[in-house]
């Protein structure tokens, strides 16, 4: 009888243990839940509305501003194509090459983040990602990976880009352009986040990665090919909706952001276009994509609108688990510098040089401001735009406007460089081998590169250049407490 008391004791005791722990778990995810709500800044709201008026309300832009196509790629890497700093030998690249032959290309232009959401929100609103709101990836809505990440992991975290921000599709759309937009959007999947919410006109494409699920395409915002769409066929529809806007709009001024989904895995590419590049599957699909690029080429000259549509080329981050990052240490998800030093490729034979290769520091922040000043448009004066004007260096080449850049993954910032160094704080650095099934992030102390020998980020030189380590520092803190004071950058 004792023993059975015993034991009845035990179960009881852990009985009572797991209903208490099922109780606690009940209580926490109720908690993240209460806080994973999203909310607008009303006064925010109405000062943009206002600041589009007043851009809807000067001169309409004339028809000798340029069109703008701006062209993303998922995943691509500094060295995947001819035109980056190194000429790839292993992926064909001839329309890219080409345009970067008849334009400028920029060897040091970041992507805003080392990972899809924010940099696409920082390449869209001209500010860091952290500023705009949105500093994480976000996923489809009712999903585990949204039940993990975005309300678990991160509660109070935006799970759509936040509807008092200003995109470059918005302020094109005041200022009288005709917006489309074709591809990834991946900055939320409702209202009022939505393409077609935040400034274009017509929007072809699927709203997250091509590895999240429902994988589904749409126009505006109906579902026109139901999950799982055959990606074989991706590149191919995307590219039809993108000439098919250009023929459509050829005789007004337009604004195409066509967000390619590849080289983002899983790889997929027509069955024709298979087995065709040296570089596997991977270089099949960016041989495919330059088909793309000569098909909006095609289409800008069949129009009669290349020599004065403003092409620009680039990619989101590094490559991920395929691809090449040049000459540069990491990939995807870091912020070395092949996470988020990218190819940038600018065509405009109306307004750019051809032949040209500059070495300014730009990131993508710098879009948004670049078409003010393109433009010659205000800037909003209610918030902080963390981008500046590169159109002179476009043209004609010059210094960088900034002092810094400043590497961000999440709202942690890792890193800042100038023109020569740059200087990673302390931090844990990734480390795991081929057999452990996760990695491990070691701390290290401070660290500076001296990037104009060492973009391999391999030796730190602080013990050999104490007063740059002393100004790259001194830098890095005063951005740390500038976004402690005022994150979202509110005027």
């Amino acid at each position: 009888m004792k023993i059975f008391t015993f034991f009845w004791n035990r179960v009881t005791a852990a009985v009572s243990t797991l209903l208490l722990l099922i109780v606690l778990i009940v209580l926490f995810m109720g908690y993240r839940l209460a806080g994973s709500g999203q909310s607008e800044n009303q006064t925010r709201l109405n000062n943009k509305h206002d600041y589009l008026a007043q851009i809807s309300q000067h001169d309409k832009t004339d028809r000798t501003a340029p069109n703008i196509v701006f062209i993303l790629y998922d995943d691509m890497g500094y060295g995947d194509v001819g035109a980056g700093a190194e000429n790839s030998l292993m992926i064909a690249t001839p329309n890219i090459n080409a345009l970067a032959a008849d334009g400028v290309v920029l060897t040091d232009f970041y992507s805003p983040a080392p990972v899809c959401t924010p940099s696409r929100a920082g390449y869209l609103t001209g500010r860091l990602a952290a500023r705009a709101g949105l500093p994480n990836v976000v996923f489809p809505t009712g999903g585990a990976e949204e039940f993990l990440f975005n309300t678990m992991l991160t509660p109070k975290a935006n799970v759509r880009l936040p509807a008092e921000e200003i995109t470059l599709a918005e302020l094109l759309s005041a200022a009288g352009y005709a917006t489309g937009m074709v591809g990834k959007w991946h900055l939320g999947d409702r209202s009022p986040s939505l393409p077609n919410d935040m400034g274009f006109d017509s929007y072809f494409g699927a709203l997250y990665s091509n590895d999240m699920q429902p994988f589904a395409l749409y126009a505006d915002r109906e579902i026109v090919a139901e999950a799982p769409v055959d990606q074989r066929f991706l590149t191919e529809r995307y590219t039809q909706a993108a000439t098919n806007f250009i023929q459509q709009h050829a005789e007004e001024l337009f604004f195409l952001y066509f967000a390619h989904n590849f080289p983002h895995a899983p790889l997929s590419t027509r069955p024709e276009r298979s087995g065709t590049s040296r570089a596997g599957l991977y270089g099949d699909v960016l041989e495919e994509i330059d088909d793309s690029v000569g098909a909006i080429v095609a289409a800008l000259e069949r129009t009669g609108n290349l020599d004065n549509t403003l092409i620009i080329i680039t990619s989101d981050n590094g490559p991920w688990f395929l691809g090449d990052a040049g000459d540069q240490r990491g990939r995807k998800g870091n912020t070395f510098e092949g996470g988020m030093r990218v190819p940038f490729i600018a065509h405009w034979p109306a307004g750019i040089a051809p032949d040209r290769t500059e070495h300014a520091m730009a990131m993508g922040i710098d879009l948004l401001p670049t078409v003010l000043d393109l433009l010659q448009l205000p800037s909003p004066s209610d918030r902080t735009l963390d981008g500046r004007s590169i159109l002179s260096i476009l043209t004609q080449g010059g210094p960088s406007p900034h002092d810094y850049l400043y590497y961000y993954d999440g709202e942690t910032l890792f890193a800042v460089r100038d023109q020569h160094y740059k200087y990673r704080g302390p931090a844990g650095v990734l480390f795991g081998t081929d057999q452990a099934p996760i990695g491990v992030a070691i701390p290290k102390k401070e660290w500076l590169f001296d990037l104009a020998g060492d973009t391999r980020e391999s030796y730190d030189t602080s013990n050999r250049n104490p007063k740059k380590l002393m100004q790259l520092r001194a830098a890095f803190d005063a951005k740390n407490r500038e976004m402690a004071e005022n994150k979202r950058g509110w005027k």
